[in-house]
């Protein structure tokens, strides 16, 4: 019995010490992806080669740094013509599964007028609740190691867009420590694209 009792209590120390490496790991994973998407970005060089695309500047800077449970970032996009007149806004939250990967869940903002060029003092959403978000179901994208960075997807058909006439979205993205490519389309019931890049990715890089 006494050898059996080592024995279990063996195995069971074994299991504790990887389940705390596999948090351990999904923290990082976490960290790491949170830290390679902060940062300026535009797409100027790509524009210059190719006339299919536009220069757009991409601003990701994070916001609450003090909640634990989720990291989240405020996300501008521009002509990079217009600075001050984005086209785009949204809020990202990063959180691990069970699986090691990570999900990049998509909200909009009310009132987003109020936040234009709030990238530059990302401290201004300190004393906002979350209540400001609508989330976007569907459209998260699910990104994994792969490289030297991450990349990754929305799941099929499950992030709904009207736009143009579509009726869901999709984005693939990857990123490293220089860059970002985000390819978004959107599609219509007959899965025809309406809309987006139709020759590839757009490719942001850091500067």
């Amino acid at each position: 019995m006494k050898y059996l009792y080592i024995a279990f209590l063996a195995l069971s120390l074994s299991a504790c010490s990887t389940s705390k490496k596999s948090l351990l790991s999904q923290d990082s994973s976490l960290d790491q992806l949170h830290q390679l998407m902060i940062g300026s970005y535009n797409s100027a060089e790509q524009a210059q080669q190719d006339s299919n695309y536009y220069d757009i500047t991409l601003h990701m800077y994070p916001i609450w740094n003090d909640d634990m449970s989720a990291k989240w970032l405020y996300v501008e996009q521009t002509v990079t013509a217009n600075p001050d007149k984005p086209y785009r806004q949204r809020v990202y939250k990063l959180k691990t599964n069970a699986d090691g990967s990570v999900s990049s869940y998509v909200y909009t903002l009310d009132k987003p007028e109020e936040y234009i060029g709030k990238w530059k003092t990302p401290n201004y959403f300190d004393n906002k609740s979350k209540d400001i978000l609508t989330i976007r179901e569907g459209c998260e994208v699910i990104m994994r190691p792969s490289g030297k960075g991450y990349s990754g997807s929305t799941r099929e058909k499950t992030c709904g867009s009207t736009m143009r006439g579509a009726t869901y979205a999709s984005s693939i993205v990857s990123l490293d420590n220089k860059m970002v490519t985000s390819w978004d389309q959107g599609f219509d019931a007959d899965d025809k694209q309406v809309w987006g890049a139709t020759e590839g990715p757009y490719i942001f890089k850091k500067y």
